[in-house]
């Protein structure tokens, strides 16, 4: 295969608040911060994919079509960490499950699945 996976691209109210906040989430690091308008952070430098967050004007106003889901070593820990980073659980329909549905600040959602490897 030709294609190597570059990023995915975020739309965002504040590209530095929301890419700041995921960069904490993830442990990434900021690779482009030169434009008030764009924000990219990677896993280090030269490893991709990367996210990068691009301003738009109108807010989110639907649940996400594409979201992340993250699988933890302790979820219960993870959750937690999520939470006091502003993170904010929320209720998509999922029902009783054994994941959280969470959501970033600008209200993307995403999942953390329970502990352990799939």
């Amino acid at each position: 295969m030709s294609l190597e996976w570059e990023q995915v691209t975020v739309a965002a109210a504040d590209p530095a608040a929301l890419g700041t906040w995921w960069k904490d989430a993830l442990g990434w690091v900021v690779v482009d911060d030169s434009h008030p308008d764009v924000f990219e952070i990677r896993p280090s430098e030269d490893e991709v994919p990367g996210l990068l967050f691009l301003r738009v004007l109108d807010a989110k106003a639907a649940k996400n079509r594409l979201h992340f889901d993250f699988r933890p070593v302790d979820h219960d820990d993870e959750v937690a960490r999520l939470l006091e980073l502003g993170a904010t659980r929320i209720d998509i329909g999922q029902g009783d499950v054994s994941w959280a549905v969470l959501a970033d600040p600008e209200g993307n959602e995403f999942c953390v699945l329970s502990s352990g490897t799939p």
